[in-house]
């Protein structure tokens, strides 16, 4: 078999077989095939595609390429969660006490951010002592004995993801939905949890802009899960402005703490219900009806057993609890600056990315790998979409420390802020659901 008949097959619009797949991700990842080569063949799978079994078979190479982590001994329903990006996420620091409260496994290996806000990872690093750094046979008596851990990725989980992307990054083919969803996936399979429940992102912040691209996205995603056997259910949504009122590390904390006390925002409580219930619907494959599984939900915020499921984790995996019991102890700017609004109106729109791209300005996120991330700086939107908003008025609290390009951030925060004329309905947070 050659590299170039695998590129020429598909460059005219041929399926691949299984093996042709196999044969041409075994030889990239060892070095046989070069990177002018593959590049060739991701150029020509953007312009002609893959079809879903195309797609599978891609996912599945992808997925041996490395590591594949087993999870031995577990028992109960184990299930992950994986989000598609956006501004505020902070879900998986709720969701996953959540789960684990209402009886679920919860084993969830987490990166760290480029660019924007910091991920999973470098938010739980705001609490003093907290590690990601957990063996698998650690990773795995966790989520036995707590219910939840959250561990950094191993450095050879899908080493063929890590080589392809860096590709697609640098040749114009990272807008390809069967790439896309082979990259997700084959990172999501690499561990054999029973179930995953995806939050695929639609708008403006989100890698997805539109609802019918993100659908196609869900779709043939949860499909690929099936195929191998997994449950998965996805959830769509809206990104069109940040999630929740904090971005940044130790405030997307502070907003997940309160939230798992029953005081966080409207449509972060949201999102996460819409989470949980799938996840619990999938653990107990249907036999809850939408509304039992919601009121659990509920339950176990209003009984503080989901709070306690995160000084669990916090504790077992080194965390200081005091900082999580007395927020006043996380990290805090020395400053927090108001951003007025410089006209009457409504918030028509919150540019997402371009609030990331401003947060990163003022250190909480990296703009290169060897970037320093600062856990206390970051937003708090005060005015969301919808508002309505007169010149002088507060739309965001602005928290900073020396050493940063603050000042530009600010700006760069105001120009996010679309202000038009006529009052505007916010979106639906949750546009649709695929299972």
């Amino acid at each position: 078999m050659r590299t170039y008949d695998v590129i020429k097959n598909k460059r005219d619009g041929h399926k691949l077989s299984p093996e042709e797949i196999r044969f041409l991700i075994a030889g990239f990842v060892n070095g046989e095939i070069p990177d002018y080569q593959m590049a060739a063949w991701l150029m020509a799978v953007f312009f002609k595609g893959m079809d879903e079994e195309e797609t599978f078979h891609l996912t599945d190479a992808m997925r041996r390429s490395g590591d594949l982590i087993e999870l031995p001994g577990i028992q109960g329903f184990t299930i992950d969660k994986h989000s598609t990006g956006g501004v505020g996420d902070k879900t998986s620091l709720v969701l996953g006490p959540v789960l684990a409260a209402l009886g679920l496994k919860v084993a969830k290996l987490s990166g760290r951010g480029l660019g924007h806000t910091g991920g999973t990872i470098d938010k739980l690093e705001a609490i003093k002592g907290f590690s990601c750094d957990l063996s698998t046979p650690k990773f795995i008596d966790a989520v036995n004995r707590i219910g939840v851990a959250i561990a950094g990725q191993t450095g050879n989980l899908v080493p063929a993801d890590k080589k392809i992307y860096a590709l697609r990054d640098v040749t114009a083919t990272v807008d390809s939905i069967p790439l896309i969803a082979a990259s997700i996936m084959s990172k999501k399979l690499a561990i054999h949890n029973h179930g995953l429940v995806l939050d695929v992102k639609v708008g403006s912040g989100a890698f997805m802009k539109s609802l019918p691209d993100a659908r196609e996205l869900a779709k043939l995603m949860v499909k690929i899960g099936r195929q191998d056997g997994r449950q998965v259910t996805a959830v769509l949504s809206n990104m069109d402005e940040p999630l929740g009122e904090m971005v940044g590390n130790a405030l997307e904390v502070k907003e997940a703490v309160n939230t798992l006390r029953g005081k966080g925002p409207s449509d972060l409580m949201e999102l996460v219900r819409n989470l949980a219930t799938e996840s619990l619907l999938l653990a107990r494959d249907r036999k809850v009806t939408q509304a039992e599984a919601s009121q659990a939900v509920s339950e176990v915020i209003t009984n503080g057993k989901a709070f306690a499921k995160l000084i669990d984790m916090v504790k077992n995996q080194g965390g200081d609890p005091a900082m999580v019991e007395d927020l006043s102890r996380l990290p805090a700017a020395k400053e927090i600056l108001p951003l007025k609004a410089n006209c009457d109106g409504y918030v028509k729109q919150i540019a997402c990315e371009e609030v990331g791209l401003a947060a990163m300005m003022l250190g909480a996120g990296r703009e290169t790998k060897e970037s320093v991330i600062d856990p206390a700086v970051g937003f708090r939107i005060v005015k969301r979409v919808g508002d309505k908003v007169k010149q002088g008025d507060t739309l965001a609290e602005v928290h900073v420390n020396p050493g940063h390009n603050n000042d530009a951030a600010m700006q760069r925060l105001l120009s996010a802020y679309i202000i038009g004329s006529e009052p505007v309905k916010p979106m639906a947070l949750v546009l649709d659901i695929v299972s």
